[in-house]
């Protein structure tokens, strides 16, 4: 299974991008989006440092409610000692 993380474009060089996720930030490869155009305050899914996808605000706010979501799901069976088999068992 592959992971995007919809990050910000916070600052642009080239087909380099530094991106901002959950006050995280990271740098960003622009390259397979070279024919797109992208700008600080855009919005972009990443995997494995590039960005692969852009994405409307709403898209990634979504998706951050999404894995939010998630983690506290995990945390919830965590602290109830609550586990699941895994689809390999």
């Amino acid at each position: 299974m592959c992971l995007g993380i919809p990050m910000e474009i916070i600052a642009i060089d080239g087909l380099q991008a530094r991106g901002s996720a959950q006050g995280v930030e990271r740098e960003i490869s622009l390259f397979l989006l070279k024919d797109e155009p992208i700008a600080p305050g855009d919005f972009v899914l990443v995997h494995v440092g590039y960005a692969i996808q852009k994405v409307t605000p709403q898209d990634a706010r979504s998706t951050w409610e999404l894995f939010d979501e998630l983690l506290r799901a995990e945390a919830a069976q965590a602290s109830t000692g609550t586990t699941h088999a895994s689809a390999d068992s």
